[in-house]
């Protein structure tokens, strides 16, 4: 086939005109090929603009666990963007009773968690028209989330049946091993046992805490009360991997680390942790074994065990790594071995007397001049949570005894739902 050029016409105007068959062709393929291009541009503008399927959920956000957490990534894992709703102080009462932690604590507290975009204070402990309709409009909500465990109000109503009416309601699979009212229950079993002094309990309590055995409580009048499950937590490594971030430092990142118990995981360490944070690139945990935080707090230390204190520092937005059952003592070799920039401590702690032990834990980062002692945003501890239960005792146990029978019902009668 002779091949055609605008130019060979120009240069020889008495050449054969080309043949018009291959002429339609050529266009015709043009045509197709520009039809294509065009509408994968299209297609791949149009997805790129597809609105972001919102999703919505609410909770007390008391006293805030790794179960908690994880209901929240499963949210976001049905949309682009999770919105949280905290309900405020007085609905609380109104429902439950006396929250452990304010407003302001509970929002620090869900505002860290790594898979929270947007949240809401002082949202109603039931979602009424009024407010769902607000979800709807002001913040563009496809769909509200829940566990598949019960929400009942007083009455005994569903607090989530407005939004099942509608057609926007999703549930989510409950975590199982903890609730706010295990917590508490261990917290009450351990102000106890230590008031007792009976030592086998205490050497048993940790034991207790992560085999999940019941225990008795005595409501003082020589009657037992409920039996308070310790503990349900099974610890995967597939969980730990879906709170993990999966990426490591660069060669060049600043590397800060800061050590600790973390138990109860409070407002408090996440202001900490957030300091910590800005000072470099990447933030490494470390986390101490049971063993050693009993050491040094005492056989009732700690509230959860390792893998729960765990996987809660794990989901806080500020933290890259953890170190699961660090030594308390930071190393010349630990140093090198994470290549360690600076390491930090608060100057709010369970144990304030760390400098003045001998030997002392920080003596190596000291002596190299990479220990710093931040100023703590706020002063909570540990101690704080568990003076606070112990202070409304009476209340936060007549709580439980409500929630544990709410509870028993639920696993007696649970189904798998896969997450």
């Amino acid at each position: 086939m002779e091949a055609f050029s605008i130019s060979g016409l120009l240069s020889d105007p008495f050449r054969s005109p080309p043949d018009p068959n291959i002429v339609a062709t050529s266009v015709i393929g043009a045509v197709v090929l520009l039809f294509f291009v065009g509408f994968s541009l299209w297609r791949g503008l149009r997805r790129r603009r597809r609105k972001p399927v919102r999703v919505y959920m609410d909770g007390c956000f008391d006293m805030m666990h790794y179960g908690h957490c994880n209901a929240l990534r499963q949210a976001r894992a049905l949309g682009d963007e999770l919105v949280v709703g905290v309900i405020s102080d007085e609905e609380i009462i109104a429902n439950k009773g006396p929250p452990v932690s304010s407003l302001y604590e509970r929002m620090t507290m869900v505002g860290a968690v790594k898979w929270v975009d947007e949240v809401i204070s002082d949202a109603p402990y039931a979602i009424n028209e009024e407010f769902m309709k607000k979800l709807f409009t002001e913040y563009n909500i496809d769909y509200i989330i829940h566990g598949d465990d019960p929400c009942l109000l007083p009455d005994g109503t569903d607090a989530y049946a407005i939004a099942k009416k509608a057609g926007r309601y999703k549930q989510i699979k409950r975590t199982e091993g903890v609730s706010s009212t295990d917590i508490v229950g261990r917290m009450l079993l351990c102000v106890r046992e230590r008031s007792t002094g009976d030592k086998h309990n205490h050497s048993s309590l940790q034991r207790q805490f992560s085999h999940g055995h019941g225990q008795k409580l005595d409501g003082g009048s020589g009657s037992p009360r409920s039996a308070t499950r310790i503990s349900r937590f099974l610890p995967t490594s597939r969980r730990i991997v879906q709170f993990s971030n999966g990426k490591g430092p660069g060669p060049d990142s600043r590397i800060i680390y800061i050590d600790g118990a973390f138990d109860l995981f409070h407002a408090g360490h996440v202001e900490i942790l957030r300091l910590a944070r800005d000072l470099g690139d990447f933030l490494l945990v470390g986390i101490y074994s049971d063993q050693t935080v009993s050491s040094v707090q005492g056989l009732h230390r700690p509230i959860m065990n390792l893998h729960e204190r765990s996987l809660s520092v794990l989901a806080c937005r500020y933290v890259d790594e953890v170190i699961i059952g660090a030594p308390r003592e930071v190393s010349k070799d630990m140093i090198t071995t994470f290549n360690i920039s600076l390491v930090v401590h608060g100057t709010i702690a369970e144990n304030m007397g760390f400098l003045k032990e001998e030997p002392n834990q920080y003596r190596v980062p000291m002596a190299m001049g990479i220990f710093r002692q931040l100023e703590s945003p706020l002063d909570i501890t540990t101690s704080t949570i568990i003076r606070r239960i112990v202070a409304n005792h009476e209340a936060y146990q007549k709580r439980n005894e409500k929630k544990e029978a709410s509870e028993k019902k639920y696993y007696e009668n649970k189904t798998h739902i896969s997450e």
